[in-house]
């Protein structure tokens, strides 16, 4: 999936979090539904301006970002 398609930032819109392009929702919002136990089918129902594209685009962002995280470790 080519999240870079779907998803889009822009300092004006929610403080420059990544949102689906031409909405309101943040990634975030999207994974934090779907952590909650939210099915696809009732995200869809309730932000009819989505796709399921869209969730699989928010999905594969999530991933890139994790994987692209650097975890450094601390002496103590």
């Amino acid at each position: 999936m080519d999240w870079q398609t779907r998803i889009t930032v822009n300092p004006n819109i929610l403080v420059g979090k990544p949102i689906i392009k031409g909405t309101r929702l943040a990634v975030e919002f999207i994974i934090d539904l779907l952590a909650q136990g939210w099915s696809i089918e009732e995200i869809l129902r309730n932000y009819p301006g989505i796709t399921v594209a869209d969730i699989q685009a928010c999905l594969s962002y999530a991933s890139a970002a994790l994987k692209s995280e650097k975890v450094y470790a601390i002496s103590t």
